[in-house]
């Protein structure tokens, strides 16, 4: 199949062009020849943008390429987030749970995927990741990889929370699978949720080098450390039969791989 693919320099679109050309399929430049958009393009996890940057981004050439996307008649595949369900919650969220956005790069993918919907004749589909992981990760993900790596105290011992995460790799492989799919939207992740101190752990060892984790007070952690944040990725299961080939402990090791050797 011929992808045109947006965002393709990008960590989710460097490990998708390597996906699609061990699965076979072409990534094209454009519409014109392409089977199939995913559109990844996006502004995240950046300080200092204003909110109408994002909007004119995360909003605007999405919604470009989804009016292209409909009129040469391919199916588009849009990288959303989970936190447009918000930045925590008890129970596991689904589909189907409210939009409560907390910030501005969140608010941008509510209205980008409110945005697509309304548009005539696309055939949408939808991905909810919450947080993404493996080789060349930024942000919070590699700063507590570091930490762990250098053998620094960390204060997570105390927390009893769940969070949900996907390998790069798993999610590339959700997206494959949803490139001929009946338009929906879907959450996704690697598995069973992970507490903090797990996750930590797990890390450690992927690295060769012991978590050092101790007590302190739960309310003095910042909230993503503390926080729930759990999905239901039983839609995308049952809908698409789809199962995540990596393991998050094969996940783990292969972005412990990656920190060592980078």
């Amino acid at each position: 199949m011929r992808i045109a693919l947006t965002g393709a320099s990008g960590f989710i679109g460097r490990s998708l062009m390597a996906a699609l050309r061990a699965a076979g399929h072409e990534a094209v430049p454009d519409l014109r020849s392409a089977q199939a958009l995913v559109h990844l393009a996006a502004i995240a996890h950046r300080s200092g943008v204003h909110e109408a940057e994002l909007r004119r981004v995360n909003v605007g050439l999405a919604v470009d390429a989804g009016r292209s996307a409909a009129a040469a008649g391919v199916p588009m595949v849009f990288m959303s987030t989970v936190k447009v369900h918000g930045e925590e919650s008890q129970a596991p969220l689904r589909e189907t749970s409210p939009f409560a956005p907390g910030d501005a790069y969140a608010r941008s993918k509510v209205e980008a995927e409110e945005a697509l919907r309304s548009i005539e004749g696309l055939r949408l589909t939808v991905l909810r990741p919450p947080l993404v992981y493996g080789p060349a990760v930024k942000a919070n993900f590699l700063a507590l990889m570091r930490a762990v790596a250098r053998g620094l105290p960390l204060p997570l011992a105390g927390i009893e929370n769940r969070r949900s995460l996907i390998y790069v790799g798993n999610l590339c492989d959700a997206i494959l699978a949803c490139l001929d799919a009946p338009g929906k939207t879907y959450l996704l992740s690697d598995g069973a949720p992970v507490s903090t101190p797990q996750l930590c752990v797990a890390l450690g060892q992927a690295l060769g080098r012991p978590a050092r984790l101790f007590r302190f007070p739960r309310v003095l952690i910042p909230g993503p450390l503390r926080s729930c944040l759990e999905v239901d990725a039983s839609a995308l299961r049952t809908g698409l039969g789809w199962r995540p080939p990596f393991s998050f402990e094969e996940g783990l090791r292969l972005t412990a791989a990656w920190y060592r050797n980078r």
